[in-house]
C-alpha cells in the first residue's frame, strides 16, 4: 500500500491542487482543466498512430533485415537512413522514444538510433523550413553545418562509452543492453 501511495503522490498532489483551486478560484480551474483536456486529447490523437505503425513496424519489419539496414555492419547505409530518416520526422520528441526502443529491439546499431534520435530533434525539415523563413538562409545553413557535427559527436562519443562499458568482465548493470 505504501509502495503505491509513493508512485501515484505526485498525480494525488496535482489532483488535490486542481480541486482547491475547483473550490476557491471556480473559472481559473475550469480554464486549467479545460487546456488539460485538450492537451490530453491532443497527445491521445497523436501518439495512437505512432503505437500503430511502431506496433506494424515490431511485426512487419524482421530483425534480420533491420539488422542489415542499420545494425552493426552496415556502415554509411545505415548512417545515412537513420539521417535520413531523422530529417524527415515531423512528430513530437516524445513519440520518438518508443521508435527508438523499437530500432534497438529489431538489432540497430546504438549510434544509428542516435544519429535518429538527434537529428530529428535539431535538424529536421520542417525545423529547417522555418528557420530559413524566420532567421535566413545563411544562419540556418551555418546551424545545419554545426549541428550535424555534434550530432554525429553525440552519436559516436555515446556509442563508444557504452561499447566499452558493456565489455565483458565489466561490472556495470545499468549499462547492458539486452537484445532478443
Amino acid at each position: 500500500m505504501k509502495k503505491q501511495l509513493k508512485r501515484y503522490l505526485l498525480l494525488a498532489t496535482v489532483l488535490s491542487a486542481n480541486l482547491i483551486v475547483l473550490i476557491l478560484y471556480p473559472p481559473v480551474a475550469i480554464k486549467a482543466l479545460t487546456f488539460t483536456g485538450k492537451n490530453f486529447l491532443n497527445f491521445l490523437f497523436m501518439l495512437t498512430p505512432i503505437f500503430i505503425c511502431i506496433g506494424l513496424m515490431d511485426v512487419w519489419v524482421e530483425r534480420e533485415m533491420m539488422i542489415r539496414v542499420m545494425g552493426e555492419k552496415s556502415g554509411a547505409k545505415g548512417i545515412l537512413i537513420s539521417l535520413l530518416l531523422g530529417l524527415i520526422t515531423a512528430v513530437p520528441l516524445y513519440a520518438l522514444l518508443p521508435v527508438a526502443g523499437v530500432l534497438l529491439k529489431k538489432g540497430s546499431k546504438i549510434s544509428n538510433v542516435l544519429l535518429f534520435l538527434c537529428s530529428s530533434a535539431s535538424i529536421r525539415i520542417p525545423l529547417l523550413l522555418f528557420e530559413i523563413s524566420s532567421l535566413g538562409w545563411q544562419f540556418t545553413l551555418t546551424r545545419f553545418a554545426m549541428n550535424i557535427f555534434v550530432v554525429f559527436a553525440i552519436a559516436f562519443i555515446i556509442e563508444k562509452a557504452l561499447s566499452d562499458l558493456n565489455q565483458p568482465g565489466r561490472d556495470v548493470p545499468v549499462f547492458r543492453i539486452q537484445r532478443k
